[in-house]
């Protein structure tokens, strides 16, 4: 049985309100895509329309969330709709609103700041880099960087974190790191970092047309 608690859903066998970890991190993903298509647009064309609109849409959906209903979140709903297959991984909702109302003052700030000043400058920068972070750690990782401060501020430990992140155990054999995969991870990044240094003139270079390249050469 499920029903709308306060913030969050009562599910029973849980004993506070808690959300579907799943559809957040759909959400989260769904938003850091059209946030970095944007940004990069904005970036690379300096056109900041599609950013703009993006702010718009990002800060009505955290106001849903915050201060409405999660459940009624337009990108959550849609996040629901991709993962309804997926067994519920339910998590404490209390520490989620606390990450939501971040980013529901990070939306305003931008919302003044390159909605109605139109204006970009580091501020914005860093805000958007601070977002990208945010949404790529929720999404790719199943890391709530924004629940930290729940920790900070209530000064209490969370309940029902994914992962069970919350609650002290020893990690389990696959979950432990070998000097030789360190190892690999260090060679990994070494060999990015040579082929910008030797190859990068040639990797700059503008492509060409295929079928003209063959046409010369043969």
């Amino acid at each position: 049985m499920k029903k709308s608690g306060k913030f969050g859903e009562i599910v029973e066998g849980y004993n506070i309100p808690v959300l579907n970890e799943r559809e957040i991190r759909a959400a989260a993903g769904i938003l850091f895509l059209f946030a970095i298509i944007s940004i990069m647009t904005a970036i690379l064309k300096g056109d900041f329309l599609l950013l703009k609109y993006f702010v718009l849409a990002f800060l009505l959906d955290f106001i849903i969330r915050v201060f409405v209903h999660p459940k009624y979140s337009p990108t959550l709903i849609i996040g629901r709709l991709i993962v309804k297959r997926q067994v519920p991984e339910y998590v404490g909702a209390a520490q989620k609103k606390y990450a939501w109302v971040i980013g529901l003052i990070l939306g305003v700030i931008m919302l003044l700041l390159v909605v109605l000043i139109n204006s970009y400058s580091v501020i914005t920068g860093l805000i958007c880099l601070i977002c990208l972070v945010f949404l790529l750690f929720e999404s790719a990782f199943g890391i709530c960087l924004g629940c930290l401060f729940y920790k900070w501020i209530k000064k209490e430990k969370a309940q029902y974190c994914p992962g069970e992140i919350c609650e002290i155990k020893n990690r389990q054999e696959i979950q432990k790191t070998s000097l030789t995969q360190l190892m690999i991870v260090v060679g990994f990044i070494a060999y990015i970092v040579l082929s910008v240094v030797l190859f990068n003139d040639y990797l700059n270079e503008k492509p060409g047309d295929l079928w003209e390249i063959l046409s010369t050469a043969f």
